[in-house]
């Protein structure tokens, strides 16, 4: 894939926060992106299940409030709100666990601002471990081959963008966006040594060094 990578890094502004949810403390991370696409495109590629496979995953079920859905080999959960051409919201599910998603569109001129929100109870364990990087960076990846889809209006082929992560660029790509993330711990209030090795741990997981095969 040919990406600029400190270019595309930089394209997203990510924060974290403390936030309540089900009556419990949880931590919320933002990621917003630009895109060089009308509104009306980015919520047709973000909600149109013929199109949402070629820049994420397929996905399946019953795609309107109350529905549940499922990605493929991923997470699945219920369809909260639908508010269209700016507004999804539904339960992200995986593992046995219950976590929310957001995403906002708003129009500026002829580009579209995408808000990702994602909250979830983090147990401290797995936070010390992979700080928000260990759900942002999979965010990411996704946000990027949203922008190739986009500037391309070609379909990702998982195999080809799996084993690019695996390589340097990828990993190049990992870290950056894994340090962004540190830095957005940081900001929250992480010891500052915690959220470094916690993003270390991150591309590690995403990227391996040596990876296996």
């Amino acid at each position: 894939m040919d990406i600029d990578i400190p270019a595309t890094v930089g394209k997203v502004t990510r924060t974290l926060a403390k936030v309540e949810r089900e009556g419990k403390e949880a931590w919320c991370l933002t990621a917003v992106r630009l895109y060089e696409t009308e509104l009306e495109d980015a919520w047709d590629a973000l909600t149109n299940p013929e199109r949402i496979p070629r820049w994420f995953l397929p996905i399946s079920g019953t795609l309107e409030v109350g529905g549940r859905y499922q990605f493929e080999g991923n997470a699945g959960g219920v369809i909260e709100r639908c508010e269209p051409p700016e507004l999804v919201a539904l339960t992200w599910e995986m593992h046995g666990d219950v976590s929310w998603v957001k995403v906002s569109l708003q129009a500026e001129g002829a580009h579209t601002r995408l808000t990702l929100e994602h909250v979830a109870h983090v147990p401290e364990l797995i936070f010390d471990q992979f700080g928000p990087g260990g759900v942002g960076v999979g965010w990411d990846l996704g946000l990027m081959a949203m922008g190739l889809h986009f500037s391309t209006n070609a379909p990702v082929d998982p195999q080809a963008a799996q084993a690019w992560t695996l390589g340097p660029e990828g990993r190049q790509f990992v870290e950056g966006c894994s340090n962004a993330w540190g830095e957005a711990s940081i900001a929250a209030g992480t010891d500052p040594a915690k959220a470094k090795a916690a993003a270390a741990a991150v591309v590690e997981f995403y990227s391996p060094a040596n990876p296996p095969g």
